[in-house]
């Protein structure tokens, strides 16, 4: 190996390194957003609005390295396909830290009211997008197919468990109308969990598609569906969000 093939792997490397470094704050920002809202806690929410513009610069960094490998290197091959799909990765791990954002000033809204109930449903749902985006990460460090697999499927069961919160939170705003300004609230918070899930998802496939040159995106228009895909009948459901 040459010495340009030599900086070329060592600029891939430093690459990978800081999607990993961006990816991480991703997950803090998350976990710290959920435990405000559950917490009830204005520090927190402090923390993840100081960590946006850190995470904004990474995603400027990262664009701009992504560019230059692309200009001056001209890769081929399995580079290009990581290239091109680090530029994804990136601006999904930046839309991330967006709605972990968004759930932090949900959750300042929500410090000033009453609780309306204790929170059970949506961190549950946090968690599992907090794994999703774990996976998908590990499964691009590790090349693995499989584990990014595990992430896509998983997605579902982010989707099950916010329909679940809407069912029970649309349950309270029916029986109780001072209730509606809250529960919206909550309604919106895993609205943007499940979102979170979603960037997940996306970085889970282009794993597959840098490894294989798979692409396994679903085909039509995701958020249609869902947007059509009524959530069940209204009922009181006996799992607390």
């Amino acid at each position: 190996m040459g010495r340009t093939e030599r900086q070329f792997e060592r600029e891939l490397q430093t690459l990978r390194e800081r999607l990993l470094v961006m990816g991480g704050l991703a997950e803090t920002m998350l976990h710290k957003s959920i435990k405000a809202l559950v917490d009830r806690d204005e520090a927190l929410v402090q923390a993840v609005l100081a960590h946006e513009e850190e995470i904004d610069l990474l995603c400027i960094e990262i664009d701009d390295r992504c560019l230059t490998l692309l200009a001056l290197r001209q890769p081929m091959a399995s580079d290009l396909r990581f290239i091109a799909a680090a530029i994804k990765i990136n601006s999904d791990l930046e839309r991330i830290g967006d709605q972990a954002v968004s759930v932090a000033l949900r959750a300042r809204s929500l410090i000033t009211q009453p609780q309306l109930k204790p929170l059970i449903d949506i961190p549950r749902m946090a968690r599992l997008a907090q794994e999703m985006v774990r996976k998908s990460l590990d499964a691009f460090v590790r090349r693995d197919p499989e584990l990014a697999r595990s992430v896509i499927e998983a997605d579902d069961d982010v989707d099950n468990l916010r329909d679940q919160v809407f069912r029970e939170l649309i349950t309270y705003m029916i029986g109780d109308p001072t209730t509606i300004p809250r529960a919206l609230e909550l309604i919106l918070v895993s609205r943007h969990v499940e979102r979170i899930a979603d960037h997940a998802t996306n970085i889970a496939e282009d794993v597959i598609y840098i490894v294989r040159g798979e692409d396994v995106r679903e085909r039509g228009d995701k958020e249609l569906r869902k947007g059509l895909r009524a959530p069940g009948p209204t009922r009181r459901n006996t799992t607390p969000t």
